[in-house]
């Protein structure tokens, strides 16, 4: 991927990534904007965000840096090694040390054998293939308390599709995803910050909780 632009994934059942999320941190891809997203700090001042939170697919680490130096334990994780050690540098020049940085695959959120009552999720979950949503799901399900929270911010079918991005999701396919096992508090109208929007990407805000 180039710098600040995005790939067009196209929105079928087999959708799948063709490039590598690695490679686009050798230079600042348009979702790390160095700063956490405007949705998940109204999350915080609200109130909503209690306890330990897991960050999926973290980047850079803007998030989890953000809810660590709220007082949270915080724990982010992603596929991307060049990603993990740009936030393990922040959260060693900020001296944040509630925050914790891992190479993982989403897809397998077990290995990290520990419970959260908080997963986050910043553009995460519209990456996947409707194949790999389900694994998602089970594997997020597996690392999150009964009772825990799933915060997800994805981009919304009602965003523009003739400049590219990422795939979009529909509320129907958010709802089908967590149909068993969890209950959908809300799915509301959100903005996605980034790099290449002026004000943001039409998105959706969901909080999902764990049954």
């Amino acid at each position: 991927m180039k710098h600040h632009t995005f790939i067009h994934l196209e929105s079928s059942k087999d959708c799948t990534l063709d490039y590598s999320f690695d490679d686009s941190y050798k230079g600042t891809p348009p979702w790390d904007i160095g700063r956490p997203q405007s949705e998940l700090v109204n999350l915080e001042k609200r109130g909503e965000v209690i306890g330990s939170v897991l960050d999926v697919g973290c980047g850079t680490g803007e998030n989890s840096l953000f809810f660590a130096s709220s007082g949270h334990d915080a724990v982010g994780v992603d596929s991307s090694i060049r990603a993990i050690h740009k936030a393990q540098t922040k959260a060693k020049e900020r001296k944040i040390e509630r925050a914790t940085f891992l190479v993982l695959d989403v897809l397998k959120l077990s290995e990290l054998n520990k419970r959260f009552d908080n997963a986050i999720d910043s553009g995460l979950f519209h990456t996947f293939s409707d194949t790999d949503r389900v694994k998602f799901v089970s594997s997020l399900r597996s690392t999150l308390k009964s009772g825990g929270t799933y915060f997800m911010l994805c981009f919304s079918e009602l965003e523009p599709t003739n400049w590219g991005g990422p795939r979009r999701v529909s509320q129907k396919e958010i709802r089908l995803s967590f149909s068993e096992g969890w209950k959908i508090n809300y799915i509301k109208d959100a903005n996605f910050d980034t790099n290449f929007h002026q004000h943001g990407a039409k998105a959706w805000l969901s909080s999902i909780t764990r049954l």
